[in-house]
């Protein structure tokens, strides 16, 4: 490894891509076929929703009730943004940003830019390319208050990963002869 160029292993992240909305199942899945689903795209970037989580944002008004103990795309994108945000705002705030969000954009507008714009950060934070891509057409206090917040959830997978790296590093260091 050259000195001058800091290299972080971008396994996981370099094959990233959260589902679209119109990809997202809209035939109704139960808590733990959500659960399942939703930790099968997050497991890469180190993020991990739980049922209890799930009920709790239920019962907190930041997802919908489920339609007969079901979860549909709507249901399961939100909850995919609250797992990926709450780990750089709290949960009132994430609150706020969906109500603010739903007066401007589509939930499927909104959720779509998001995966974009996560995607984008990331490729960039890790390396994956050299500068950062303008996600969408429009402007709005909403869409720059969500693009700080994935900024810096950016930061946080990437210093995760450096961490692990470290970790990892030790491990074999005291396994050399």
């Amino acid at each position: 490894m050259e000195n001058d160029k800091i290299f972080v292993s971008a396994d996981g992240v370099s094959q990233f891509r959260l589902p679209r909305f119109t990809e997202i199942p809209n035939v109704g899945l139960y808590l733990e076929q959500t659960t399942k689903y939703i930790n099968g795209f997050l497991s890469p970037i180190g993020f991990e929703i739980t049922s209890s989580m799930i009920r709790n944002y239920v019962k907190k008004g930041l997802v919908k009730n489920p339609v007969q103990k079901q979860y549909y795309s709507d249901h399961i994108g939100h909850l995919i943004v609250i797992t990926i945000l709450k780990n750089v705002i709290s949960l009132e705030n994430i609150a706020t940003l969906f109500v603010n969000q739903q007066k401007v954009y589509t939930d499927a507008v909104a959720y779509d830019y998001f995966c974009m714009e996560l995607e984008n950060m990331l490729s960039f934070q890790f390396g994956l390319k050299d500068s950062v891509d303008k996600v969408g057409s429009t402007s709005s206090m909403e869409k720059k208050m969500l693009r700080s917040a994935i900024i810096a959830v950016s930061h946080i997978i990437y210093l995760k990963h450096c961490f692990l790296e470290i970790s990892t590093n030790k491990e074999l260091e005291n396994l050399a002869p």
